[in-house]
């Protein structure tokens, strides 16, 4: 059973809500809420539509429609049982049943229908548990706003001690002689300023500075942040001196050590010009760079077989001297008759199709050239390749889950083909919300748990022919199969499909032939097993 998407909408056929729970474009879900009025007869009892892909199950709720767009296969009585939880729960949060009311409510009907399917399958649960589930009460949270609440109360306590001291002093100031006046103001008054300058509440509500710099100046701006007298560098730059100092770096590390702990990665600033230096590109050194880009699409089925393969390549030509424009580029192909190839509108595709060269149709035009940073350069070919061949997929991923007892154990292996070295690899496994990380058993490379995104990934550096499989086993709570998919992996590639290789550079205003470079690279765009 799978649930393409849940919607509320008007008997005109004004969609008010709509949520998707599988992967589909606005376009198509626009169209299918769009062509439901049309379907709907008058006068009939049934409470179902059927058309060649999609079945809508509805329901008529006063004015509007409660509608349930779902696959033919779906099971027509589950669907049923969950149009009704659903019934139940647009009056709980929508007081008027009327196009204003349900606009007023969206994003509260949304959360409930979330609660209610996951990724197109109903979930076990009630409408109470519905509620409970979206009101989100968490103990901890009530816990920490009375703690917060205490310390403020704690704070403003001290701060009327403190006013009131303050008072007391300036009253026994005005009963002292004026020698001692004069002496006490002497040797406060800079303390008292720059107790004020510094003053600050903690966070363990010990209220505020040294108590021995009150009361010593009768010339005092209560809780003023810049002290009279005083060079306004003295304000940015806090005195050595006397004052409370808080205990920033100490809660920083704590907390940094505490999202550490929960599987964060944290990226300190520690050499940062050497982990720029990894990320950035090789700067370009000859006068001309061709670059062979191929990016691969692939989606696997995950109980064997393969629904997409999808290659396409370009060749970027980068010149950064205008006088080496005058220049035709001879190639070689790898022969794939599988690989169609396509110049650019300015290239001479007859030369092209005849000599393999590479050339402009005006031969006094030279090619545009770049700056170094422009990485894109000047297209002159493309290709693309289509094949239903699974031997042609350059890394194949299993994976194997199990459930036994109140555990669920999960073996994910790789079989990477001999054709490719496979650099960078990261295979990106979804997992249900946990508050631990998940127990790693047995794993050919690293791994890493983002407890934000719910994802376990597992990367290895290098795949050759050392190790052309590998497989990693991991632990967690019970879960539904499909909790682990679509599995995302990522790699680059040094060699391509196309085998595609520049031969020489021929200059048409005669000479030597000028120097020259060829990148080649494979990286994957959108490579799932599903």
């Amino acid at each position: 059973m799978v649930v393409l998407a849940a919607s509320i909408v008007s008997k005109s056929g004004k969609v008010l809500v709509s949520r998707q729970f599988v992967d589909m474009s606005r376009i198509r879900i626009e169209g299918l809420l769009a062509a439901f009025p049309k379907l709907v007869g008058t006068g009939k009892q049934h409470t179902y539509v059927e058309t060649e892909n999609v079945r809508y199950v509805y329901q008529p709720i006063e004015a509007l429609y409660l509608l349930l767009v779902t696959n033919k296969q779906s099971n027509i009585l589950e669907d049923l049982e969950t149009l009704r939880l659903l019934s139940k729960l647009v009056p709980e949060y929508s007081l008027s049943l009327d196009e204003e009311g349900i606009g007023r409510t969206a994003f509260e009907l949304i959360f409930a229908f979330d609660e209610v399917m996951s990724l197109g399958h109903k979930e076990n649960v009630t409408v109470a548990q519905v509620k409970q589930y979206c009101e989100m009460e968490s103990h901890e949270e009530k816990l920490h706003k009375l703690v917060r609440q205490s310390k403020i109360n704690e704070t403003k306590d001290v701060m009327k001690r403190k006013a009131s001291e303050i008072d007391k002093s300036k009253i026994e100031k005005s009963r002292g002689d004026k020698g001692g006046f004069k002496g006490l103001q002497g040797m406060g008054s800079g303390r008292l300023e720059s107790s004020f300058g510094e003053m600050s509440i903690s966070s363990s509500g010990s209220g505020f500075g040294s108590g021995s710099a009150f009361g010593l100046s009768t010339d005092v701006d209560s809780f003023s942040t810049k002290p009279k007298g005083r060079p306004p560098s003295s304000v940015s730059a806090p005195s050595k001196g006397l004052g409370m100092q808080l205990g920033k770096t100490q809660r920083t590390n704590q907390f940094l050590e505490s999202l550490k702990a929960e599987g964060e990665v944290i990226l300190e600033d520690v050499q940062p010009k050497a982990a720029a230096s990894k990320l950035a590109a090789a700067p370009l050194t000859d006068p001309i760079t061709l670059t062979v880009e191929e990016k691969i699409n692939v989606t696997l089925k995950r109980d064997g077989g393969m629904s997409n393969f999808d290659l396409q390549g370009t060749l970027s030509l980068q010149i950064l001297n205008q006088e080496d424009g005058l220049i035709q580029v001879q190639i070689e192909t790898g022969g794939n008759p599988g690989i169609l190839f396509k110049t650019h509108p300015n290239i001479n595709k007859e030369l092209f199709n005849s000599e393999s060269i590479l050339s402009l149709k005006d031969p006094n035009r030279p090619f545009p050239t770049g700056q170094a940073g422009d990485a894109a350069g000047v297209g002159l070919l493309k290709w693309r390749m289509q094949s239903t061949d699974e031997s042609m997929v350059p890394l194949s991923i299993n994976c194997w889950p199990s459930v036994s007892g109140n555990e669920t154990y999960v073996s994910i292996e790789y079989e990477a083909s001999s054709m490719f070295d496979l650099r960078n690899v990261v295979v990106s496994v979804p997992l249900p919300a946990l508050r631990e990380a998940p127990n790693v058993r047995q794993i050919d490379g690293e791994w890493r748990y983002d407890s934000r995104n719910s994802i376990l990934e597992w990367s290895i550096v290098l795949i050759d022919n050392s190790n052309r499989s590998g497989s990693m086993e991991f632990v967690v709570p019970p879960v539904d199969a499909s909790a682990f998919f679509p599995i995302s992996v990522q790699f680059s590639a040094t060699s391509t499909f196309s085998v595609l290789k520049v031969v020489n550079i021929l200059p048409l205003k005669g000479g030597p032939p000028p120097k020259f470079s060829q990148r080649t690279q494979l990286i994957t765009e959108n490579y799932q097993v599903v």
